[in-house]
């Protein structure tokens, strides 16, 4: 027997209605989202996004190899060369585009590993209590004290420079435990709402409430940490190879800065070798800072509250200051205003602040 056919036109094919609703719903979730972000994080997002397209596509558009050694040095931007050459005769565009990558490489990768140990360490504390808890959170107290900077310069001095592996670890396994104290305080405050004490009443395991109740309301409070910790890294990479503990070989945006250093580019005024990497460090930087404010409003209704600003009459407005009073909304408010203001140039204004007040009266009759 033949299926109905619904009136008004044929039956849709079977097989092809449920995907275009899931993509729209996912698009529908982004658009709202990306909507309710404030222009700051918007900024961000999207300096972001153009680097993570220079790190992708750079390397294959570079014009030059980095490492390739030419007879002009310390040539200034010209045609040949954009951004000019180093002491070696290097291309600084190709070198700051492989950088570029090499640099997000390490954050990215120290960031994650740092985020998915905070992540195991600070809901597990949270979450077991007791003895689980304190041990954590002393080891956690034990990493925040070490002196981060000094102990990478000592790490990295011993270990093998082969590739940026040794920087990644080091950077990932001491970058976790300040993301692990803020995830385990939201974990206590989850644990005991009702919906968790309910779900555990109806006999769910630890695995499934830890997975299913309360990882999925502390995602933007991990993305903030994970986008801190990217800084972090990218910054403490620059650092080390500035420093000359990194691995001089792999370019990236602190071995630029440090060849260029090392070569005296400043005392040569090759601002063209210096300037491009310390920029593209500050903008990547900045951004991230901006698109970490961002997800903070998302995740906090306090903060998101804070900044959203009312128009009241011409002025700003936003809920975390004094209540306003707009006179200006009252009926006949801006006439009694212009009035006013005429009213004091006139003479009988001039005449009103001269009249003695009835003690001045009785005084001066007595």
């Amino acid at each position: 027997m033949a299926a109905p056919v619904a009136p008004g036109g044929p039956a849709a094919p079977s097989g092809t209605g449920m995907a275009a609703p899931g993509r729209t719903g996912l698009a529908r979730r982004l658009g709202r989202g990306w909507r309710r972000l404030t222009a700051k994080a918007k900024f961000g997002a999207i300096v972001c996004l153009l680097f993570a397209l220079v790190a992708i596509i750079g390397p294959y558009v570079a014009p030059y190899d980095p490492s390739l050694q030419g007879s002009a040095t310390l040539a200034a931007p010209s045609f040949n060369h954009l951004l000019g050459t180093t002491s070696f005769g290097q291309d600084v565009l190709s070198q700051l585009l492989v950088g570029i990558r090499a640099t997000l490489e390490i954050g990215l990768l120290a960031g994650l590993i740092a985020t998915v140990l905070s992540v195991v360490v600070g809901i597990s504390a949270g979450y077991l209590g007791g003895w689980g808890d304190e041990g954590l959170s002393l080891l956690s107290n034990v990493f925040l004290v070490l002196p981060a900077l000094p102990l990478l310069v000592v790490l990295l001095a011993y270990l093998p420079h082969k590739g940026d592996t040794a920087t990644v670890l080091v950077l990932g396994l001491l970058g976790w435990p300040w993301g692990a104290r803020v995830i385990r305080a939201q974990t206590l405050s989850i644990r005991n709402r009702d919906f968790v004490a309910a779900a555990r009443e109806t006999g769910d395991s630890a695995l499934r409430l830890i997975f299913f109740e309360i990882l999925p309301n502390e995602v933007s409070l991990i993305a903030a940490s994970f986008v801190s910790t990217v800084i972090y890294a990218v910054g403490t990479s620059v650092a080390l190879a500035f420093l000359g503990v990194a691995d001089l070989n792999q370019w990236t945006l602190g071995t630029m800065l440090y060849w260029a250093e090392s070569e005296s580019a400043l005392q040569a005024n090759a601002w063209w070798w210096f300037v491009p990497p310390g920029v593209a460090v500050a903008l990547l930087a900045a951004a991230l800072v901006l698109l970490n404010f961002g997800i903070d409003e998302l995740g906090n209704p306090r903060l998101r509250d804070a900044t959203r600003h009312r128009h009241l009459g011409r002025q700003h407005w936003r809920p975390s200051d004094p209540t306003p009073v707009d006179r200006s909304a009252s009926p006949g408010g801006a006439r009694r205003r212009v009035g006013a203001f005429a009213h004091s140039f006139s003479r009988s204004s001039l005449l009103e602040q001269h009249e003695p007040t009835p003690v001045e009266t009785r005084e001066a009759g007595a």
